[in-house]
């Protein structure tokens, strides 16, 4: 299958290092196969980090809202969640193949995200040990990550301790 750039540029940047490298294995050109394959798988690993940045993100965000105490910053963290989000969806809209992988790196971005939130807290003067139990138990839906339909946290309720 062929897949256009505009389209999903996640897979088209996979079909491109695959037939660069059916290309290379017959080709006697001049080119620094090698090189170019990787620079090209480099861009699609980008994407990868770009995901799992803005998810990782968000989570510390959603954690801080969560378990601080602290009610200065809230706005700020609000902010910060919806900016994400919406620039999360504009990286899902051009890479729609990397859907399927929020939820992996949901779960694998709690842990680190749980002690970055506990190290802020502890910081702050604001890590009780029941707060510390609460983030390490925490975990985030794909749903709070994404955002609702219109890309918003609600505020007024607390983030769900629940998993998708």
């Amino acid at each position: 299958m062929t897949f256009r750039q505009e389209d999903d540029y996640f897979l088209w940047l996979q079909e491109q290092v695959a037939s660069l490298r059916e290309v290379a294995r017959t080709s006697n050109a001049p080119v620094d196969w090698d090189g170019l394959i990787e620079e090209i798988e480099d861009l699609g690993k980008s994407e990868r980090r770009t995901l799992r940045s803005h998810i990782g993100t968000i989570i510390e965000h959603l954690l801080k809202l969560r378990f601080s105490p602290a009610s200065d910053p809230r706005k700020g963290w609000q902010e910060t969640i919806f900016r994400t989000q919406r620039s999360l969806a504009k990286l899902l809209r051009e890479s729609p193949s990397l859907r399927r992988e929020v939820g992996d790196i949901i779960t694998e971005e709690m842990q680190d995200t749980a002690d970055l939130v506990i190290d802020v807290l502890r910081l702050h003067d604001e890590l009780t040990p029941e707060r510390e139990a609460g983030i390490r138990a925490a975990t985030v839906t794909e749903a709070e990550v994404l955002g609702g339909r219109d890309g918003r946290v609600n505020s007024d309720r607390p983030i769900s301790g629940k998993s998708a």
